[in-house]
């Protein structure tokens, strides 16, 4: 199984990316996935999960009506929209399949190498 993240990039303060995540060895529609994001130093944080239905969508506190995750079933892509972007959500931004959120942190899960996403002005 890969994972391929893309889309991040610079963007200033109140601005939008959208993520995404090619999948291949296996279909998202069997599993639920995860958005967790990195800064150096920090555990990894658990950003915002997708149930393997698609029909329950979970979400850190921290990104909650900002962000919104989603999929597509036939191009087997997850997707992560970020809207109004702070600088606090500057991060490595990486999608998992089978870890366990533990608190705000992330632990486990086969993960991609991640896209960089900067916000600043």
């Amino acid at each position: 199984a890969q994972l391929l993240e893309s889309g991040g990039g610079l963007v200033q303060p109140g601005g939008s990316l959208r993520l995404s995540c090619a999948a291949s060895g296996f279909s998202l529609s069997e599993t639920r996935m995860d958005w967790i994001r990195k800064v150096p130093g920090v555990g990894p944080e658990w950003v915002a999960r997708i149930s393997s239905d698609g029909n329950i969508k979970t979400y850190a506190g921290a990104v909650r009506g900002r962000f919104e995750i989603s999929r597509d079933n036939i191009k087997n892509t997850l997707y992560l929209q970020m809207n109004n972007l702070k600088p606090e959500d500057t991060a490595l931004y990486l999608c998992s399949r089978g870890g366990r959120i533990d608190g705000i942190y992330y632990t486990g899960g086969d993960r991609g190498q991640g896209t960089q996403v900067t916000v600043t002005s």
